[in-house]
């Protein structure tokens, strides 16, 4: 039984900086990969931003320059700090993770999704 269990997120002013978390739990042999999607309302879900477990990053062109992904691979935690955030990084943003429980078992998991909202 694997979990992604997230923490952070909420509201923000304009221009103000957030954080996100998200640990792995259950029987894992790695984590080749982590991810951070945003959902907002009435449009489809979208990567933000992407790390391998060996660093390499990705970023959606959006958020390039102002959000930044790390990793802890040895507490299979995933970070996505969030700087000069604007009212369309509203959103919920979900963690997901493709996690190797097994030899040959491989699986895409998500977390529960939690709430960035940027108002003034």
């Amino acid at each position: 039984q694997v979990e992604l269990v997230e923490s952070g997120g909420g509201l923000v002013q304009p221009g103000g900086s957030l954080g996100l978390s998200c640990a792995a739990s259950g029987d894992i042999l790695t984590i080749p990969a982590m991810r951070w999607y945003r959902q907002a309302t009435g449009k489809q879900r979208e990567l933000v931003a992407a790390m391998t477990d060996t660093g390499t990053t990705d970023y959606a062109d959006s958020v390039k320059g102002r959000f930044t992904i790390s990793r802890d691979n040895a507490e299979n935690t995933v970070y996505l700090q969030m700087n000069s955030l604007k009212f369309e990084d509203t959103a919920v943003y979900y963690c997901n993770a493709l996690i190797a429980t097994g030899l040959t078992s491989i699986t895409t998991y998500w977390g529960q999704g939690t709430q960035v909202t940027v108002s003034s």
